[in-house]
């Protein structure tokens, strides 16, 4: 009977074959209201008023406290943790021994000796798997999300975002917003309630994360609806959550680079057969029977630019030599806007006899977990789309991906290859033809007050 990856990956024979054939879901937001009006009306809102976003369930929380917190934290991070001051929070960002991605998450300094690690669960269980076995002296405990667990959250999370967000967060508090610095943390009081909050964006808009006891959870969550109602707040469902990052920029399910490497053998033997990187969809255009050719690098992703060589940590030297040998440079990280005719022909198809295009989902088109398309010029493959869905905001279906540096020119020409040529038995996957949908070349942030002013402000240029 298979207990763990390893074992997985040998039963299917390669790490490929059991991703590409697996018969899991993809990863959705659990037990949030799909819609809570509907998901293009809620899509709007985060760039004209004000959005409630309930991140309550879809991620996984890690707290590691005790001496040797700091130290874990800094031997994993491709960032510099030297400053990283309690009521502050970064973007940890983890690569394997090679120096391509396994994952990221938001780590929050809660006290002196305490840190929460809160994403999906790849760079989680990395720093998890450290903390059991890398002999540090800390305590962990750990909060998977409500596909996983059983009963309510050891906490609830939201955001408030969007332009008119700052008007709720003064109504529901009766106070002035504090004028804070991105990533910075303080202290509310909402219905009576204490709250941590967290100065965050998302899609280049100001906002809060706020988080406290689940216990809390009514009382405060009934306090923001009812402030919220007066400044236009609307509730984001789970079908248009994951669409927000197709706007700012952020690459949300890079497949993690563990399935390769004695190195990581011992990681693999740690990760359960049901862990998620052992049963997550792999699809696409894209087929290789290398896993390693579906990594992505740090610089590839836009990383490159929070890399602190002031400390050693796993995968420091591959980095390095990615530096300074060129490669770190090969693709770059961008948006690919649909042709709107190539993809309405494209969806339209299912009123046409025969098999036709691959259905879209609508708003996120993912059938898979881990999803890589095609990037074609000229017949050859120059990059892979990746996180795909549909913006009301930009009136366009969108994907973020990678592309070969001498085509990341805003404004070039590529061809997309949308469905399966190497046909899988995923159950969301149905007998469908290959269509080829043009495309062009944007930035990653998509929206340019999320790649200047809150770049800027994040201190991330």
């Amino acid at each position: 009977m298979v207990a763990n990856l390893e074992q997985a990956i040998e039963e299917a024979g390669s790490p490929v074959r059991l991703l590409w054939e697996s018969q899991s879901p993809p990863a959705v937001v659990p037990r949030v209201v799909q819609e809570f009006s509907n998901w293009r009306d809620e899509q709007l809102a985060w760039r004209r008023t004000a959005v409630l976003y309930d991140q309550s369930h879809h991620m996984a929380d890690l707290n590691i406290k005790g001496p040797d917190a700091h130290r874990l934290i800094g031997d994993l991070a491709i960032n510099s943790v030297a400053k990283f001051p309690v009521d502050t929070a970064k973007q940890f960002v983890a690569v394997n021994h090679d120096g391509y991605i396994i994952g990221d998450n938001i780590l929050f300094h809660l006290e002196e000796d305490e840190y929460q690690a809160v994403g999906i669960p790849p760079s989680i269980n990395w720093l998890h798997f450290h903390a059991e076995t890398g002999g540090y002296d800390v305590r962990v405990w750990r909060d998977d999300n409500s596909l996983v667990r059983k009963g309510d959250p050891v906490v609830y999370r939201y955001q408030i975002q969007g332009p008119g967000a700052m008007e709720v967060i003064r109504e529901v508090t009766g106070e002035e917003p504090p004028k804070l610095k991105f990533f910075h943390m303080t202290r509310f009081t909402i219905a009576g309630k204490t709250v941590r909050a967290l100065r965050h964006g998302m899609a280049g808009e100001p906002g809060f994360e706020i988080w406290g006891p689940w216990e809390d959870n009514d009382a405060v969550h009934s306090a923001i609806l009812e402030a919220g109602r007066k400044h236009g707040l609307t509730q984001v469902g789970g079908r248009a959550y994951h669409t927000n990052a197709l706007e700012s920029g952020w690459l949300p399910r890079p497949l993690p680079a563990i399935y390769t490497g004695e190195a990581m053998k011992p990681y693999r033997e740690w990760l359960k057969a049901n862990a998620y990187e052992t049963v997550s969809p792999l699809g696409g255009s894209f087929h290789s029977d290398s896993i390693e050719d579906y990594y992505f690098t740090p610089f590839e992703l836009d990383y490159g630019r929070i890399i602190g060589f002031d400390h050693d940590f796993v995968g420091r030297a591959a980095l390095e030599k990615m530096a300074s040998d060129g490669t770190s440079g090969r693709r770059k990280k961008v948006t690919f806007v649909w042709n709107g005719d190539d993809t309405a022909d494209a969806f339209g198809s299912i009123f046409k006899p025969g098999p036709g295009a691959k259905f879209m989902n609508l708003p996120m088109a993912l059938y898979d977990t881990f999803h890589f398309d095609r990037i074609e010029v000229d017949g050859r493959t120059v990059g892979l789309s990746s996180w795909t869905g549909y913006s009301a905001n930009e009136r366009a279906m969108l994907s973020l991906g990678v592309i070969e540096a001498e085509f990341a020119e805003p404004g070039t020409e590529v061809t997309l290859v949308w469905g399966e040529d190497t046909p899988s038995s995923k159950l969301q996957v149905e007998d469908h033809v290959q269509v080829k949908i043009r495309a062009t070349v944007q930035p990653a942030p998509l929206v340019e007050k999320a790649r200047t002013e809150y770049r800027s402000n994040a201190g991330l240029k």
